[in-house]
């Protein structure tokens, strides 16, 4: 029997002082409970909160809610970026596929999980909707599990099928889910980068797609491409005219052939449209999307992440500018992995050569503090609008020779001069 419906205090009453508690993200963030939960920060203390990408307003800086509740963060968005960098919160480092482990191994035992979740079916499941990543393991090894029932929300198939049961507490709240838009500034860097990330897709291969403006930008160029495959921890708007025109088919996949596959939906009210009830599209526990050897056994997958910066050997930081914690280490490293081990794989990291204000994103070393998400030994493919190089099997020198040739011109002088003092001379002019 489906439980009666309650008003959020009542729900969020069920959280008490010393919990830890799980806040579903990304399009499925349960806005009206969080902050339900944060206006009791004057009854309750010592609350950790843990989640991985949310979005939406958060009103969190208040002194009452830096007091009681800490954010422990295992990706980090914009809208909560000064908080997990403030001392009410950080950042745990961990591949995203790893992340239901430590739910499940109690590493990060979880006592509360409030969820965002689509209306009972006449059977009286709901399903994780927009998010089964890692909410199904939150959900699944939570003591009390909190839902908000969205009727916007789409019915995902896949994982996340939960029957209304599991549930101590239901609130019936309609609202919009956030919408993200990836649009690339138009100045043409975007285009001669995806373009050349476009080139090194063959017919029948197996794409993930990172976030951001670049790999939707990619998406665009392979309009005559054949026989594609989906097996991606993000499923945005970009990748429905390629399925409607019939150039992704998932027919060569081995993993789920035939299916669309990820972990999270993230885009407009037209990508939740179109994967409510589709049993062409499946969202997956992410420890299984995730899997680099799951990954693998697809043919020809093409890995495509970009980063902040890249030093001259191929270390790759994509999670932090310095010490400042900017975004996490999320699925890049899985992927990456994945493409490398998967037959005619294509790991890629794609990067315009300057940040907004002209610094070089290619530099003789990683900023003081900054993170390695992608290491030296896993880089192979790195491209700019200034061209594309391939670092496996490549020596040190030879690695910046390579990134130098296809860094800003504006740079390259003093990129030369850097390697030259590390490197030597004949090492910069070596074959490669």
């Amino acid at each position: 029997m489906i439980q009666s419906y309650c008003t959020l205090q009542q729900a969020v009453s069920l959280v008490e002082s010393g919990n830890r508690v799980f806040i579903h993200g990304s399009a499925a963030t349960p806005l009206p409970l969080l902050e339900a939960l944060l206006n009791r920060a004057n009854e309750i203390n010592n609350i950790e909160l843990v989640a991985i990408s949310t979005y939406g307003d958060i009103n969190w800086n208040r002194p009452e809610v830096r007091k009681s509740f800490y954010l422990n963060s295992l990706f980090v968005s914009a809208n909560v970026r000064d908080w997990v960098n403030s001392d009410a919160g950080d950042y745990v480092p961990v591949f995203l596929s790893e992340i239901p482990r430590l739910f499940e191994q109690k590493i990060l035992p979880i006592d509360v999980a409030i969820v965002q979740v689509s209306p009972p079916d006449e059977h009286g499941y709901c399903t994780l909707g927009t998010s089964v990543d890692a909410a199904l393991s939150a959900v699944r090894t939570a003591r009390i599990v909190i839902a908000q029932v969205n009727p916007r929300m789409p019915r995902v198939l896949g994982d996340g099928i939960i029957h209304a049961s599991v549930f101590k507490a239901m609130v019936w709240h309609e609202m919009e889910l956030p919408e993200v838009i990836y649009q690339a500034k138009n100045n043409g860097v975007t285009e001669k980068i995806s373009k050349q990330v476009a080139a090194l897709i063959d017919d029948g291969a197996t794409l993930q797609m990172g976030i951001g403006g670049i790999p939707d930008t990619v998406l665009q160029y392979l309009t005559n491409h054949k026989g594609l495959g989906v097996h991606t921890e993000m499923f945005s708007d970009s990748i429905i005219p390629l399925i409607e025109k019939g150039i992704v088919t998932n027919e060569h996949k081995r993993v789920r052939c035939g299916i669309t596959l990820s972990s999270f939906v993230l885009g407009t009210r037209k990508v939740y449209d179109f994967v409510h009830d589709n049993p062409a599209v499946a969202c997956m526990n992410v420890a299984f999307v995730n899997n680099s050897d799951v990954i693998s056994r697809n043919p020809k997958v093409v890995a495509i992440n970009s980063a902040l910066e890249i030093d001259v050997t191929g270390q790759v930081c994509a999670d932090s500018i310095g010490t400042y914690q900017y975004s996490g280490i999320g699925g890049q490293m899985d992927f990456m992995r994945g493409a490398a081990l998967s037959e005619g794989g294509k790991p890629v990291i794609a990067l315009p050569s300057t940040t907004k204000d002209g610094i070089s994103r290619i530099v003789p070393f990683l900023k003081q503090g900054a993170g390695v998400v992608t290491t030296r030994g896993h880089i192979h493919y790195v491209v700019t609008e200034y061209g594309t190089v391939n670092m496996y099997g490549k020596n040190m020198a030879q690695r910046a020779y390579l990134l130098t040739s296809i860094a800003h011109p504006a740079h390259r002088e003093a990129l030369e001069r850097a390697c030259f003092e590390r490197f030597g001379k004949d090492a910069l002019k070596a074959s490669v």
